[in-house]
Formats: C-alpha cells, structure tokens, sequence
C-alpha cells in the first residue's frame, strides 16, 4: 500500500498456500498470491527503470546542454565569419557583390552542416562548388567588363551555355590558383575536431537513451523480485537484501549496459581530448582563425585570377569559344587592350605552361602591390570575435572536467543501483531464500561471459538494442579516431598525438599542381585536399616555380584535342623595349654637361 504497488485487496488477511506462486516459493505459509507476484513484477521492472533514469539524469542532462552550447558557438562564429566574407564583396568587388551573395551564403551554410557533424557533409563538394559558380562572375565582371553584363534575357542559351561551360573547365583552367584547395585543407583541419566533438556528442546522447529504453527481461523480472518482495511474503518488509545478491542480479539485469563500459570509456577520453583540442588549439589549427581566413583566402584567388587575366581569357576562348559583348553598364571600367593573334592547336599547353613561370599582366612587384591595395579596403567589421573565441575556449575547458566523472558511468550502474538498496546498515541480509549474516553464493563479473555463471538468473543474451547501441558506439570511435590522426587504421589501437605536428588530409599525397588535387586525373577524392605542406609559402608559389606536372595523355607529345573557334586574345609580354628605355633614361639622369 505504501508503495502503491497494488490495492489492498489482493492481500490475504492470513498467512496461507498458494500452489501458483512461481517466484517466492517457500515452505509453509505465505503472506502473497499468485496476483501479488504479478504485481510485484509490474511494480519493480518501473522502479529499476525509474532508478536507472534518475541516475543517467544528470550525464543526459550535461550532454543535451552542451551539444547545444557548442551548436550555438558554432553558429555564432559561422554567422558572424559570413558576414565578413559578404562585406568583402560589397567592399572590393561590387560588380559582382549581389550575385556573390547566395554564393557566399551557401559556402557557409554547408560549412555549418559539416561543422554541425553531418555524414553527408563533405568540404571538398563545398568549396569546389563555390569556386566552380563564382569563375563565371569572376570571369565575365572582373577579367572581362565588356561582356560582364550581358542580359540572360538577352542572351538566354548563349549565356547559360558559356557560363556552364566555364564551371565544367574550371578546375582544368585554374583560374583562382592554389587557394582553392589551400582553404580546403585550412578547414579540413581546423575543423575535425569541431565536427568530430558534434558527432560524439550526438552520439552519446543516442547511447543513454538506449539504456533508459531498453526492456528488461523476464528473468530479470524474477530476479528483482526475489530479492526486494519474496521478503515481504514472510511478513519481512524492512530487511536489506544481501549485497552480493543484489550485485548478481543487478549485473544480470543490466549486462548489456555494462558491455557498453568499455566502448563508452573510450569515447570519454576522446570528448576530453576533444574539448582540449578546442579549449588550447593553437593558430595553426585554430577553428575561429581558419572561419575568419575564408574571407583573405577568397580575396587571394580572385587577385590571382586578375593577375591571370589575359592567359584566363585566351584559355576560355580556345576552350569554350568566345562570346559576343553585352550591353556595358555606364560604370564600367574598359578592359585591359588585346593583343589578337592567331592561336595553333598546340598552342594551348605552351602558353599555359609560359604562364607560370612569367605572369602575363604585372609582375611580383605589382602583384604585391595589388594584394596591398585590396586588402586595405577589406576593413575588419567591428564585432564580438574575441568574445566567441573564449566563449568556445571556456566552454571546452568546462565540458573536459564535466565529462571525465562519466568515465565509467555504465560499468558502475549496477553497483550504484545496488548501493540504494544498501541505504541501512544491517547486521542481517535477505539472500533471497531467507535471512542470512552475509551472502554465500559467488559474485561474477558483469561481463557477457562471466554472467553465465551467475547463481541466481540465466543470462543468455544482451538487448538488441543495446547490442545495436555497442556497435554503433565502437564503429563511430573507431572511424573518428583514424580521421583525426590518432589512431593506426591497421590496428586500430589509440596513439599519441605528437604535439604541433600536422596531420596530413586525405588525398594530399598526390604529386599534381593542379588547383584541385588532380581532378583531371579521374580521382574522385582527390580534388581540392592537397596539403600546402610543399616546403613553399603560397606567396614563393607565385615566384618562378617549376612547370606544372601534368597527367601524360596517351597520345604523348601530340597536341591536345581542343576545338578551336575563332581567334583568341593574348598578351605579349616584351620585356626588352622597356629595359632599354629605362637604361636611357638613367644615362641621362646621369649625365651632365660640359
């Protein structure tokens, strides 16, 4: 009654047999019946889970909390890392500001996804994206005014033909350099810790509430009732029962939580090693400063495509033919003068390969200038950056001492749950037959294995779904630590992290210049992950470095299969007439007359 177990009806007003009892047999007279028995089991599988659930309570409650503290930061620091890419936009390039904007909109919005953990998600795709729309403004607005604002009204299927086209080459022109695939690899890298905590959290989340939904056996039923109610039928309500017995049974109940001991131990010391990884990242993998160098890495390609803007233009042309101008905006400025020349099918790879080595429009010098220039138009926006950083870094640094109390949550459920049970010292013990100093039987482990040796249940099996829970738990742990560098993908087994050494991405051991990782080479993987780790800064690329290796054709030295339609417009670079001039005009700064 007290334990609002059942009404009071079913309890007989004297001790009397029950042949039906099942569970709490005994000789001579009993206090329950075979309805009591029914109800006590009712009664104690909802108290066990409701135990169960008071105790996960607090580490639930810890990771729902923090799972939307880091979503929020992450947020925030996106939100605002946007912003500042669209004022670059609106600052510098206003020709192509409105059009930029979904693009620049979109980049963001899949790198949040990525950063949120999706499985989906894949930097690669974003940024190859991004580039592949943003060449056809570039290209039209920026490298060439004349034709940068023709109507598609106008020119519907001549327009929306040229402009897919110029997203096909893209990769195979390379228009904005290497900083396509130079962001790739500063988020890729900055942000698997990010991405990879999001997806630990979600997953734990998942793995607690595995645990709360997961039935109890029958067995288990019995067991709990022998051990809290079969005292009762003797008139015994306020002994203790043993607490080897209760640890047989409470290990036998729950065997399949505590099989998740061990995987759930290694994804605490991964969340901890996370959270410090984001509460002491350095600049070299700082997740804010990598958000924030998306807007100077945009800037970067488009001054590269402008100081390629003439072999970019004649590439194009031969590719996918020229294209006639459009209406001029009254604004815009005349483009930089042509000179036409005739263009032999093989003359495709030389000037490409000339490219290179001898920028067609400015040189080193200019170029720098250029960069100057523009990047002091790129005005910091006025905000709470610094409030985010250490907003994150308090946050992981309050996260990693949280968690570690949880290490070994679901091994010691059953003791904890059991440790209830032991709220009174007692100098009797119920064994579950009858009252006893201690308990005589043998206390197993709680492993699979070990619980079929227990006296006082037949463990056969573990849950489906925490078995499912188990797996899932392992395989993700398991994949995230080889993703992360730090562990064997052969072995499997956790190693240490050499402090300050940079982890190499996927697909950067391809040995190709191209601005995206050898997508011509048909590696699908490998387009825009190539390592800048090449022993060059990305400012000594731009000065004399070797030709570009290419993928060899099979037909060798042949020239390449290119349709040619019309002229193509190149800029001869002839460096000896004004040397001579600047000679003369330092011979006369020099001399004097007599």
């Amino acid at each position: 009654m007290m334990r609002q177990i059942g009404p009071v009806e079913l309890v007989p007003d004297t001790p009397g047999t029950d042949e039906a009892l099942r569970v709490c047999v005994q000789p001579g007279p009993t206090c329950c019946t075979s309805k009591m028995e029914d109800s006590y089991m009712a009664a104690v599988r909802s108290e066990t889970q409701q135990k169960m659930q008071s105790y996960s309570f607090e580490l639930k409650y810890l990771l729902a909390g923090h799972t939307r503290a880091y979503q929020e930061t992450f947020e925030s620091l996106v939100s605002f890392t946007y912003n500042l890419t669209s004022s670059l936009f609106d600052s510098a390039y206003s020709a192509v500001a409105t059009d930029c904007r979904p693009l620049v909109l979109q980049l963001f919005a899949d790198i949040k996804r990525h950063l949120s953990g999706d499985s989906n998600s894949s930097l690669d795709n974003t940024v190859r994206r991004f580039y592949n729309d943003l060449f056809p403004l570039v290209y039209r607005r920026l490298l060439n005014p004349g034709i940068g604002h023709m109507s598609l009204q106008t020119y519907p299927s001549t327009s929306t033909t040229h402009d897919d086209c110029l997203r096909l080459t893209r990769q195979d022109v390379s228009p904005f350099g290497p900083h396509p695939r130079l962001l790739v690899s500063s988020l890729s890298r900055a942000l698997r810790a990010g991405r990879a905590l999001s997806r630990l959290l979600r997953l734990a989340g998942e793995v607690v509430n595995a645990t709360e939904k997961a039935t109890l056996s029958r067995e288990c039923g019995r067991g709990l009732v022998r051990m809290q109610y079969c005292s009762h039928c003797r008139g015994l309500t306020l002994i203790r029962p043993c607490t080897g017995l209760c640890v047989n049974i409470m290990r036998g109940c729950l065997v399949g939580v505590s099989e998740l001991g061990a995987p759930w131990g290694s994804l605490v010391v991964l969340l901890q090693r996370l959270a410090a990884t984001l509460a002491t990242s350095s600049n070299h993998n700082s997740l804010e400063l990598a958000l924030l160098a998306v807007r100077n890495h945009v800037n970067d390609a488009i001054l590269h495509a402008q100081l390629h803007g003439p072999r970019i233009t004649a590439t194009v042309e031969k590719v996918c033919g020229p294209q006639a101008a459009g209406p001029m905006m009254t604004n815009a400025k005349p483009s930089t003068s042509h000179i036409t020349t005739s263009v032999t099918p093989g003359a495709l790879l030389t000037s490409e390969r000339s490219s290179v080595t001898s920028p067609p429009s400015v040189g080193p010098v200019a170029y720098q200038r250029l960069q100057l220039q523009s990047r002091s138009r790129l005005f910091p926006l006025k905000g709470s950056r610094g409030d985010k950083s250490r907003s994150l870094k308090k946050l992981s640094r309050e996260f990693e001492g949280s968690i570690q109390r949880y290490q070994w949550f679901f091994s010691e459920l059953p003791e904890m749950l059991c440790e209830s049970e032991m709220e009174v010292e007692q100098h009797t013990c119920w064994s579950g037959q009858d009252v006893a100093e201690s308990y005589a039987g043998r206390v197993v482990g709680s492993t699979l294995k070990a619980q079929r040796e227990n006296p006082e249940m037949t463990v056969r099996n573990t849950d489906p779904v925490l078995k499912g829970a188990k797996q899932k738990l392992e395989q993700i742990t398991q994949e995230l630590l080889v993703e992360l560098g730090w562990a064997s993908k052969a072995r499997g087994r956790v190693e240490e992290e050499e402090g300050g050494s940079a982890q190499t991405d996927r697909g950067s051991g391809n040995d190709c210049d191209d601005e995206d990782g050898c997508e011509a080479s048909g590696e699908e993987n490998g387009d825009e992950t190539a390592d800048s780790s090449s022993g060059r800064s990305p400012e000594m690329k731009n000065v004399a470095p070797p030709p570009p290796r290419r993928p060899i054709p099979p037909h060798h030295l042949s020239p390449p299969q290119v349709a040619v339609r019309g002229s193509a417009h190149t800029m001869t670079v002839e460096p000896l007439p004004l040397t001579l001039v600047t000679l003369l005009l330092l011979l006369l700064s020099t001399w004097e007359p007599r």
